[in-house]
């Protein structure tokens, strides 16, 4: 059987491993991540392109219409629960 300091000097070893491993593996992550964003990520935009005139606004608002089915499709769920 082995003695407690060599137990000790064996387990800082092994911590030491693989906490580089995981250091390691972590870096190559990274990079490759960086690399696949370079690659495939989005086009940067011209800085020296003109922004357009006005300003698009979205008309994503809800219909009337379309609350009242939705506010009663909650109150006949909720009766039933």
């Amino acid at each position: 059987m082995a003695s407690i300091s060599e137990q000790l000097y064996d387990a800082l070893g092994i911590m030491v491993l693989g906490m580089a491993l995981v250091f390691i593996f972590l870096s190559f992550l990274i990079l490759a991540m960086t690399i696949v964003a370079r690659k495939f990520g989005p086009e940067p935009k011209a800085a020296n392109a003109l922004p357009s005139a006005e300003p698009q606004v979205s008309n994503t608002a809800v219909s009337p219409l379309m609350t009242a089915v939705i506010t009663a499709a909650i109150h006949q769920h909720r009766k039933k629960v």
